[in-house]
């Protein structure tokens, strides 16, 4: 056999490596306190791989991270993964329960944390078995992090990482359910980031701005992106939207991932102009539904390619491209390379295009499986009839004629009223043109007529009256769609990649604001 070049392909870890040899004075990082260099993230990472090393961490295990956003976050998580561990990055507004319920879940052999969240869980934390002594490291200004690393080798690690390996346990937003968690593997990992640099038309050049914590998958796209391109990453502890304005000048930021509910305060920040974020080359919305008059008002004063993404954790993503945008603004567009969708009617049965069904997905980035739970993972899966498996994704989407998707609404968030399907999605997109309406949320609660009956949840903005918001609604929508009931709350139950979490709205059912509304809603004369 002639003689043959043999090449793996870098995985995520190598690009670390890599970026710190040829790029090692370029920012690579930047929080509120210092900035991160290339060469100086590549030798931190290494030192805190070789640290878990020493504790006892191999290939597969799994490592926890449960910190506010700083650049330590980022030393870790690229640490852990060159040393063949399992990230599982904690969503910090989780009670202590669903906390040592993860960690227990994951099998963590060790735990970054803050001070703060460390004093959370309390002695709770020995409960967790998996745990190796000491693998419990805190960060902050007087725990002792900076110093265990110190204390470490800055040689890169003499780990091998297949490209089958597990990279990350990502727990759901439980918007539905409990979390599951959602596994990935590496190679998998980095195509979809290929594709979504690609999309974001990232380069090196790049400036991009991370608001979201990096426990959310959403953030992990200009992290990750950024990684990939060489491109520098500003972190930032939590969201404002004036401070974000002000970054986005300072920085010269060129790339960002926001959620919908993230843009519209930028557009209401009092220091916000076309001219403050003339910076920007690209920007992507995702995590929840942007509406149609918010994505034009983007579009209108950033200036900039705008793009809307439609993504699963487990692995699957649409876009819309704003040369394809003008005339579907509703639409998230079409799949990226490697990626299909169907969408089957209540009888699994595929609908054709301009049909209406549960969107199912195939992507060559898609999840390995959900953790710890065979029953969730074969009761996700849709089996065509060549034998192909597809990825149920509880959300209900219809195409139009040439193909683009358009998300209708979570299959578990509709009502069911008089027999009718109503999808709350439908009557929110009309209700958040109200200008007294800041955010809007539809659920359905039990009516002895309808069985179910829609109600609108709102966070207004300034004074507002419920009765005429209820009114102006019924005046635009279809009669079964019409609203019993407008509830005034001061905010809205959200999970990091900005979904309002329905369920807990439906268990809550807030005292409504409007006592005339409850007892004459328009419901009754459906």
């Amino acid at each position: 056999m002639p003689p043959q070049f043999s090449f793996r392909g870098p995985l995520l870890p190598d690009f670390v490596r890599l970026n710190g040899r040829w790029y090692p004075g370029k920012a690579a990082i930047v929080d509120e306190e210092k900035s991160l260099s290339w060469g100086e993230l590549d030798r931190a990472s290494n030192a805190v791989a070789n640290g878990l090393r020493a504790l006892g961490v191999r290939n597969g295990d799994a490592v926890a991270i449960l910190l506010e956003n700083c650049g330590e976050y980022v030393e870790m998580l690229y640490g852990l993964w060159k040393a063949g561990a399992v990230a599982v990055p904690l969503n910090l507004a989780v009670n202590e329960s669903g906390l040592l319920g993860m960690l227990r879940d994951a099998g963590a052999r060790a735990l970054f944390c803050s001070p703060q969240q460390r004093a959370r869980l309390g002695s709770q934390l020995n409960g967790v078995s998996s745990l190796l002594d000491g693998a419990v490291i805190e960060h902050g200004p007087t725990a002792g992090y900076n110093q265990w690393k110190r204390a470490q080798s800055t040689e890169p690690p003499d780990v091998v990482i297949g490209d089958d390996d597990p990279i990350n346990i990502i727990y759901s937003s439980g918007t539905t359910a409990q979390p599951k968690g959602i596994k990935h593997v590496h190679r998998r990992r980095l195509q979809s980031l290929y594709e979504l640099a690609l999309g974001h038309r990232y380069h090196y050049g790049a400036v991009a701005i991370c608001p979201i914590g990096l426990y959310s998958n959403v953030a992990w796209s200009p992290l990750l992106c950024s990684l990939i391109v060489g491109g520098t990453l500003i972190v930032r502890r939590g969201f404002d939207a004036e401070c974000w304005v002000q970054d986005v000048a300072k920085y010269r930021v060129t790339h960002t991932m926001m959620v919908p509910i993230m843009f519209q305060r930028v557009l209401e920040a009092p220091n916000f102009s076309p001219a403050a974020v003339q910076s920007l080359q690209a920007v992507v919305s995702g995590g929840s539904p942007l509406f149609e008059h918010l994505k034009r008002r983007i579009m209108e004063n950033f200036r900039c390619v705008v793009i809307e993404l439609y993504g699963l954790t487990e692995g699957f993503m649409t876009m819309l491209q704003p040369d394809e945008a003008e005339g579907r603004l509703a639409s998230v567009g079409k799949p990226v390379r490697g990626n299909d969708y169907l969408l089957l009617d209540e009888h699994d049965q595929p609908q054709p295009w301009g049909g209406t069904g549960e969107i199912c997905v195939r992507s060559v980035h898609g999840m390995l499986e959900y953790h710890n739970r065979p029953d969730a993972t074969r009761d996700a899966m849709y089996i065509d009839p060549a034998g192909r498996q597809w990825l149920r994704t509880g959300d209900v989407g219809r195409t139009d004629a040439q193909g683009y998707l358009y998300i209708v609404d979570r299959k578990k968030d509709m009502i069911l009223s008089g027999g009718q399907n109503i999808y709350p999605a439908d009557i929110e997109s009309v209700m958040s043109t109200h200008p007294q309406v800041g955010e809007v949320a539809v659920i359905g609660i039990p009516d002895e007529r309808w069985g179910e009956t829609p109600v609108a949840v709102v966070v207004a903005r300034g004074q507002a009256d419920a009765n005429e918001i209820r009114d102006w609604t019924n005046e635009r929508v279809g009669k079964p769609q019409r609203i019993k009931d407008v509830r005034l709350v001061a905010a809205m139950p959200r999970n990091p990649n900005g979904k309002v979490l329905k369920r807990e709205l439906r268990a809550c059912q807030p005292e409504s604001q409007s006592a005339s509304a409850r007892r004459t809603g328009p419901s009754d004369t459906k």
